[in-house]
């Protein structure tokens, strides 16, 4: 399987910075388990579904600044009714 590169992954590394700030807030608000890779999903699936042909940078550093709390866990959650439970086992366990 192919997986098609989405337009915005050409401004990754750019944004790393900005990234690692919005990390930075969430684990100030007690959101210890977040991580770089997941806002960037969370980005790239919800604000960033149908980027457009003339996307700025500054507006994608907007998007990851303005990035809530509640926006990241709804996304969290939502991922998380996707993916397959296999069994209530593992979970039970931690």
């Amino acid at each position: 399987m192919v997986v098609k590169e989405h337009p915005v992954d050409a401004y990754r590394e750019q944004l790393q910075v900005v990234l690692e700030s919005k990390v930075d807030e969430f684990r100030l608000l007690g959101y210890d388990r977040v991580t770089v890779q997941e806002i960037w999903e969370c980005l790239r699936s919800k604000k960033w579904k149908r980027p457009s042909d003339e996307t700025r940078i500054y507006q994608l550093v907007n998007d990851v600044l303005t990035l809530s709390t509640s926006d990241y866990m709804t996304y969290l959650t939502m991922e998380a009714y996707k993916a397959p439970l296999w069994s209530f086992e593992e979970y039970e366990n931690k």
